[in-house]
């Protein structure tokens, strides 16, 4: 009789410690899965901040997707030689040659442009714009004043004061993908060229006399 209850009391034991073993198993588990969620959103944050460095804003759909002009072909070129391959800076291409400003841009290194696109050019009346262009002292001084002698990323714009090649200075305002520089919209931010850092504005800006 003694045996019986011994072997009885032996099976009982032994279930206690396997229930005890499965519950510990299960909140391993738990704590696995647990620490595998938390781990997704750095991935996540890492990916957002990389989004951050490409070009943005509404203006940027006129680049071409490929090719010399496209974002990744201009990387590869001085800021004078992309811009030429861009189809949206035709106008500014034919001032900053006619202002023989074309090796000055090239050769320079870490620049910010503001590049007007040729909607900015068709603001201004044709015969000014004539006049403009074939003055190469006053062209070169508003061609110029559009140039920052050090790169300039998007998050020193939203409230800046920067000196301009030409000598003046332009100040810079807004926010996440809305910004202005002077009185000109920044229509395509962020575009990388091989020596410098471009926006696409969508007005000419006058230097100061």
């Amino acid at each position: 009789m003694k045996t019986r209850v011994l072997a009885v009391s032996m099976v009982a034991g032994g279930l206690l410690l396997s229930g005890a073993a499965c519950g510990g198993s299960k909140s391993d588990d738990s704590a696995s899965s647990s620490s595998s969620t938390a781990s997704a959103p750095a991935a996540g944050a890492t990916s957002s901040a990389a989004m951050s460095d490409k070009p943005f804003g509404a203006g940027c759909s006129a680049v071409p997707s490929s090719g010399k002009g496209s974002f990744s072909g201009m990387s590869a070129d001085p800021v004078a030689t992309a811009a030429s391959n861009n189809p949206a800076l035709s106008t500014l291409v034919t001032a900053v040659k006619k202002a023989g400003l074309v090796d000055t841009l090239n050769s320079a290194q870490n620049i910010t442009v503001f590049a007007p696109d040729n909607d900015a050019f068709a603001k201004i009346p044709k015969k000014t714009l004539a006049k403009v262009l074939a003055d190469k002292k006053t062209l070169s001084s508003i061609l110029t004043y559009h140039v920052v002698g050090q790169k300039v990323a998007p998050d020193a714009l939203g409230s800046g004061s920067f000196k301009t090649l030409q000598g003046g200075m332009v100040t810079t305002s807004g926010s996440g993908e809305s910004y202005k520089v002077n009185d000109s919209n920044v229509v395509c931010g962020n575009v990388q060229t091989a020596n410098a850092t471009v926006y696409i504005i969508d007005t000419l800006m006058m230097p100061k006399k």
